[in-house]
């Protein structure tokens, strides 16, 4: 069910930001939205992940060196800046909705309860509750130091968001189907 956009990337640079805690859906629901859309796809978590792959490191011994080196964090933001400048995409980011909100079409932020996260990203990441448990504690902690101290940033203000939609007790489609619906609405689609 591909729309194409193509008119509307001509005219202008349209850029749609997805944002949320690790395992809530943010990656999938971009996916589909880029796919659906007919726009490019970026996620800044990938780029995070090749960086602690380069350096031998687990996120979450990234995310605690990223506490006391802002150079890591202004690397991904630097990325992400430029592929937003190039428009008709889809960004899969914790921060950029924050730091780019001037240049976005529109931002969504996808959140779910703690228990559903953590499950999402055992199954992810292969690994088992606990660990992911503590993984995604330490990465909500460390996010939310990070930007309060690097960008004056709380992630816990959703107030910039123009959709804030709980997975939680949502199947992926019918997450997907508020947010599909949501986007068409505001770009005049349907």
């Amino acid at each position: 069910m591909e729309i194409n956009l193509n008119r509307i990337c001509e005219k202008n640079k349209l850029v749609i930001i997805i944002s949320g805690p690790p395992g809530s859906g943010k990656s999938t629901y971009a996916k589909m939205l880029a796919k659906d859309l007919g726009l490019r796809y970026y996620t800044s978590g990938q780029a995070f992940r090749e960086i602690a792959k380069e350096m031998n490191l687990d996120l979450t011994e990234l995310n605690k060196m990223a506490e006391k080196d802002p150079s890591i964090d202004l690397k991904i933001d630097k990325k992400s800046f430029d592929e937003l400048l190039k428009g008709c995409i889809v960004i899969d980011s914790h921060l950029a909705s924050w730091l780019f909100r001037e240049y976005a079409t529109l931002t969504i932020y996808v959140k779910a309860d703690m228990k559903n996260r953590v499950k999402r990203m055992s199954e992810r990441d292969c690994i088992d509750m606990e660990n992911a448990m503590k993984e995604s504690s330490i990465r909500e902690i460390t996010h939310w130091k990070r930007f309060k101290k690097y960008y004056g940033i709380d992630i816990r203000d959703l107030s910039l968001f123009d959709l804030v939609v709980d997975t939680t007790n949502l199947s992926i489609q019918d997450a997907y189907n508020i947010i599909l619906e949501f986007v068409k609405r505001e770009l005049k689609l349907n």
